[in-house]
């Protein structure tokens, strides 16, 4: 069989069952960070870029859980050490988010925060599905190709 190179979803899924399943588990960890973030800044006055913080820890929780269980349908057990290689990479994600978002707030004081928040999610997507496919759930028993 010819070498197929950089496989970019895992073979015993099909690619746009794994497809779906990323946007699905980014989607529920992009409401739990909007939630969090409209929360603190309106009802308790939270600066945006304070509450941003709080909001990112929260969705990264959510977030390991839907991709582990849903994008990357990892069967072993959790362990310390894919929740490290996921924090490193959601928190990689997260500092370019963040970075971007306070950027946009900075550029354009009158954006409302939920405007950059989801302009900064878009731009870390893609550094996110990168390092969860081939760094977070990559590992001995799982699809390493």
């Amino acid at each position: 069989m010819a070498d197929r190179g950089i496989q970019w979803t895992p073979a015993s899924q099909h690619p746009l069952r794994h497809g779906a399943a990323f946007l699905v588990s980014g989607g529920v960890a992009f409401a739990v960070d909007a939630t969090v973030l409209q929360t603190l800044t309106a009802l308790f006055l939270v600066h945006p870029m304070i509450a941003r913080v709080v909001a990112i820890a929260l969705a990264m929780v959510a977030g390991w859980l839907m991709h582990r269980t849903f994008t990357f349908a990892v069967t072993t057990p959790p362990s310390l050490p894919e929740f490290l290689r996921y924090a490193g990479v959601a928190w990689a994600a997260s500092a370019v988010n963040y970075a971007v978002f306070v950027v946009i707030l900075l550029a354009r004081s009158t954006t409302h925060p939920l405007i950059a928040l989801v302009l900064s999610s878009v731009v870390a997507m893609v550094l996110a599905y990168v390092g969860m496919r081939f760094a977070a759930f990559h590992g001995p028993g799982r699809d390493a190709t």
